[in-house]
């Protein structure tokens, strides 16, 4: 497997790692943004399996999009692979997709966690919970996201910066659930109620949490997942003492929990259609399943997570609405963070 760090690749050097394999039946030409380790077995499982070579780029997310779109039809990409629905719609609108069709990818993916048109698919689901100081906060008080914005929890809440992907799909998410006006009122009623300014990433909300800087926070599931199954003291500390809440499960919001995805589409100028199309059903496998679930600590979109820290956080309801449906609400979410003074 060719690899590249994305501290050395540039366009040129991209094309000429390409040139006169990139029609070569054995190749697939794949950019990435999924930085975790794990995925160097998922994809050296695939070669295993197929014979095909994976050709790799890896860059940051948005980068990596504007490299594509830049390269336009002379670009080597075989498939996209990224995450989180803002990306995957981002890509999808700037056209950086094909369809296609495929009766396994259907079977497998439910519908709503890939695109009407048949662009991309969601291979792997990240969850966004509550969680919570045991010692401080009555879990039963905070059912959903909306009981969030309570007044007794003034000065009770960290959370990431709502510039960040991962809070702008959920903002999209309550938007859909809740119309503009009351999803405005949400946000402004969690500014009134954070403990400090929004900083850092999921895990560093989760730490502030047990560290009583605050007693809430939200994080994506993955982040507290790593510190369950972690080996050092300090992390199993930090895990004895947050509790976690899958809110929306039942009553007047009981859409279910909010979810995000990790996902893939097949290039639209893709050299290796073909073998595009088989590496996305190769995702979509019980095994690859298994190494999303087991490697980095995600949900399946097919089947059960066999993860012991998944399990020990408890079987929860999603929010089963379309995330391309979700995601007409993405910009108008960034809106409505900065009018909320959101960070």
């Amino acid at each position: 497997m060719y690899r590249l760090s994305p501290s050395t690749y540039t366009a040129i050097l991209a094309l000429s790692i390409f040139t006169g394999g990139a029609h070569a039946a054995g190749v697939l030409n794949l950019y990435s943004s999924r930085h975790y380790q794990t995925d160097e077995a998922l994809y050296k499982t695939f070669e295993s399996q197929t014979g095909i070579k994976i050709n790799r780029i890896e860059a940051a997310e948005d980068p990596l999009i504007e490299r594509m779109k830049g390269e336009g039809d002379k670009s080597p990409a075989d498939v996209l692979i990224t995450v989180d629905m803002g990306r995957l719609l981002k890509a999808q609108q700037l056209g950086l997709f094909q369809p296609i069709q495929s009766e396994l990818l259907k079977a497998r993916i439910p519908r709503e966690l890939r695109a009407a048109d048949g662009t991309w698919f969601g291979f792997s689901l990240r969850a966004r919970p509550i969680y919570y100081a045991k010692a401080r906060i009555d879990p039963k008080t905070i059912p959903d996201y909306e009981s969030l914005v309570q007044p007794s929890l003034k000065g009770k809440i960290c959370v990431r910066s709502g510039s960040h992907p991962y809070n702008i799909s959920l903002m999209s998410s309550i938007i859909a659930a809740n119309g503009p006006d009351r999803a405005e009122q949400w946000a402004r009623g969690m500014v009134a109620n954070f403990a400090r300014a929004p900083k850092g990433g999921d895990t560093d909300q989760i730490r502030a949490v047990a560290a009583g800087e605050c007693d809430i926070a939200l994080g994506n599931t993955y982040y507290f997942a790593r510190l369950l199954r972690s080996g050092t003291p300090e992390d199993k500390a930090v895990a004895d003492r947050v509790g976690v809440v899958f809110p929306n499960q039942s009553g007047a919001h009981g859409r279910g929990t909010h979810v995000n995805v990790s996902g893939a589409g097949v290039a639209r100028h893709a050299p290796n259609r073909a073998n595009a199309i088989k590496f996305l059903e190769y995702l979509a496998g019980e095994s690859a399943q298994r190494f999303f679930s087991d490697g980095n600590n995600e949900y399946p979109v097919a089947g059960k997570s066999g993860n012991p820290a998944l399990r020990q956080m408890g079987d929860f309801k999603r929010d089963t609405l379309p995330m391309d449906m979700v995601g007409k609400n993405y910009a108008a979410a960034s809106q409505l963070f900065d009018r909320a003074g959101w960070k």
